[in-house]
C-alpha cells in the first residue's frame, strides 16, 4: 500500500472521530423555538360566572393549551342594570365592566409576559369585550370570539328600556356599531369572530317571549349577533349558551386561533385532579318583588363539605373527603380526588339553605369550581322535597334534547320549542332519603332527596 494512501486512509479515520465526538457534545448553535400559544381570558355573560368555561378550559388544555394561560375572569356583579346610565344596587353598567376587564387583562399580560391576549366572551361578555377593544386597547388583543353576543340587540326600540344595554337602538350599541367605517362593525387591529345559532338563540328572536313581551316584535332576528367585518360562523341547532361553552363552538373557536382541527373536543381525563374554587351566594333585590339576584362576591364564613359518592345512588361513600369554613376570599380547597369520583358538595351559610350540588366525575383538575349557596323559591316551600336538574353551560329544548328527571320524561316546565331554560325541577311527594335520578341526551347523573322542611335545596349539575 501506498504512503498516499494510508495517508488519505488515515485522514478519514480522524476526520470521522472528530465528527462522532462533535455529536456528542452540546450544541451552540441557536433552536428555533415554536412561538407560544398566547393566553385567553374568558368572560362570562349576565348573571354568570367564570365556572361556565370549566369545560371550555379542559378543551383547550387537552389540545395543547398551557393551563397556566387560560384565565376566566369572574366580574364580582354580572347583571346588568335595567339603565345603563343609572345607579342599580347589585347591578353593573358597561363602564364598571369595561373598569373590571381592563384590570383583568392588565393581569394577565404582567403574569404571562404577552404583549397580547385572544378574548373570548359569550353574551354580555362579548359587550365588555368589544367595549374593551374600541376604547384604545386593541393593540394588546390577537383575537376576540363572541359566542352568542346579541350584537343588535335583544331588541331595538325606542321605547321599551330605550337607555338598557341590550337595546339594540341604545346608545350603547349605536355606539359600537357605528365606530368601524361604513360597513365595519369592529375595532381594526385584532381577528374578528362570531359564533351564533341559526334560530335557536333565545336572545336572538323575532318575537319578544323571552324577554317578557310576547307577540311584541323585538326587531331583531337570528342574525343579530353577526358583525360586518367579522369572520361570522353559523352552527344549526346550538342554543344561546352553547355558542361559546358547547364542543362545536369550541372547535369552531381552536380552527380560528390555530388554522387547524383540534385533535379532541372532549375532555382527555386526568388520573388526579385537583379542585379548588369560590364560594358565593345570591344577593337579596330590595325592589318589591324581584326576590335574589346573582352576583359573584366571596360568602365569607360559609362552610363546605365534599363526599365521593355512589354514582348509580347518590348515597355517600364513607367522611368527608374535604371539610372547610372559607375566609374573606371564599376560596375553598385544594380537594385531591380523581376522575372516576362522583361528588356531592354541601354548602352551609347563615340566611342560606344547605346547598346539595351533586356531580358527576371531574374530568380534569380546576380552579373555577365555584359554588353558589341558594335559598329555596317561595313556589316550593310546601313541597317535601325538591330536586332540580341544572344545565349552566346551555338550555333544555323540546324535542331537541332527551331529558329524564326523577322517572318523567320530559320534566315539566320545559317548554318546547326554542331552547331557552336552564333548570328543570321535580317536586317529589315525601321526603324520604332516595336516589334521585336524571339524565340528559346519554349522560346520566344521581342525587339524593333531602326535606324542603330541614332547609335544604337540591341540585344535579350537568357538566356539558
Amino acid at each position: 500500500m501506498s504512503l498516499s494512501t494510508l495517508t488519505r486512509r488515515a485522514t478519514l479515520l480522524i476526520t470521522a472521530a472528530l465528527l462522532n465526538a462533535c455529536a456528542l457534545l452540546p450544541s451552540t448553535a441557536p433552536k428555533a423555538e415554536a412561538p407560544a400559544l398566547p393566553p385567553i381570558v374568558f368572560v362570562h355573560g349576565n348573571g354568570d360566572t367564570a365556572a361556565l368555561w370549566l369545560t371550555t378550559l379542559w378543551r383547550f388544555e387537552s389540545n395543547g393549551w398551557p393551563r397556566e394561560r387560560l384565565h376566566a375572569v369572574d366580574m364580582p356583579y354580572p347583571l346588568a342594570r335595567d339603565a345603563d346610565d343609572k345607579a342599580q344596587p347589585g347591578r353593573s353598567s358597561t363602564a364598571d365592566a369595561l373598569k373590571f376587564l381592563t384590570a383583568e387583562v392588565d393581569a394577565v399580560l404582567q403574569r404571562t409576559g404577552a404583549k397580547q391576549v385572544v378574548l373570548i366572551g359569550n353574551s354580555r361578555g362579548g359587550y365588555a369585550i368589544r367595549n374593551y377593544i374600541a376604547s384604545g386597547n386593541a393593540a394588546k388583543v390577537s383575537h376576540a370570539i363572541l359566542g352568542g353576543t346579541p350584537n343588535h340587540g335583544v331588541w331595538s326600540s325606542s321605547s321599551f328600556r330605550p337607555a338598557n344595554e341590550f337595546n339594540g337602538a341604545g346608545p350603547f350599541l349605536t355606539r359600537l356599531n357605528n365606530q368601524g367605517g361604513p360597513g365595519i362593525e369592529i375595532t381594526p387591529g385584532p381577528k374578528w369572530m362570531t359564533i351564533r345559532s341559526d334560530n335557536n338563540d333565545k336572545f336572538a328572536q323575532a318575537d319578544g317571549v323571552w324577554i317578557g313581551a310576547k307577540g311584541t316584535p323585538t326587531n331583531v332576528t337570528a342574525a343579530g349577533p353577526e358583525l360586518k367585518g367579522a369572520e361570522n360562523v353559523v352552527i344549526p341547532g346550538i342554543d344561546h349558551r352553547e355558542t361559546a361553552f358547547g364542543p362545536k363552538a369550541f372547535a369552531a373557536m381552536f380552527r380560528f386561533l390555530t388554522g387547524r382541527e383540534p385533535a379532541t373536543s372532549a375532555a382527555a381525563a386526568e388520573a388526579r385532579v385537583t379542585l379548588s374554587g369560590k364560594i358565593s351566594g345570591l344577593g337579596l333585590d330590595n325592589r318589591a318583588g324581584s326576590g335574589n339576584f346573582a352576583n359573584n362576591l366571596p360568602l365569607a364564613g360559609a362552610s363546605v363539605e365534599v363526599y365521593a359518592t355512589d354514582a348509580a345512588t347518590g348515597q355517600r361513600l364513607g367522611p368527608a373527603l374535604h371539610r372547610q369554613t372559607v375566609g374573606a376570599d371564599g376560596r375553598w380547597g385544594p380537594l385531591v380526588t380523581t376522575s372516576k369520583t362522583a361528588l356531592e358538595f354541601v354548602i352551609s351559610a347563615e340566611g342560606f339553605a344547605v346547598t346539595h350540588i351533586y356531580r358527576t366525575p371531574f374530568a380534569r383538575s380546576s380552579e373555577i369550581v365555584n359554588l353558589r349557596a341558594e335559598r329555596i323559591a317561595d313556589a316550593d316551600k310546601d313541597a317535601p322535597a325538591v330536586v332540580t336538574l341544572t344545565r349552566p353551560r346551555g338550555y333544555f329544548g323540546i324535542p331537541r334534547d332527551e331529558i329524564e328527571l326523577d322517572g318523567r320524561s320530559p320534566p315539566a316546565g320545559i317548554p318546547p320549542g326554542v331552547a331557552g331554560v336552564s333548570v328543570a325541577k321535580a317536586r317529589l311527594a315525601d321526603a324520604a332519603d332516595r336516589p334521585v335520578p336524571a339524565s340528559f341526551n346519554g349522560q346520566r347523573i344521581v342525587g339524593r332527596a333531602w326535606p324542603t322542611a330541614g332547609n335544604h335545596v337540591v341540585l344535579l349539575e350537568l357538566h356539558d
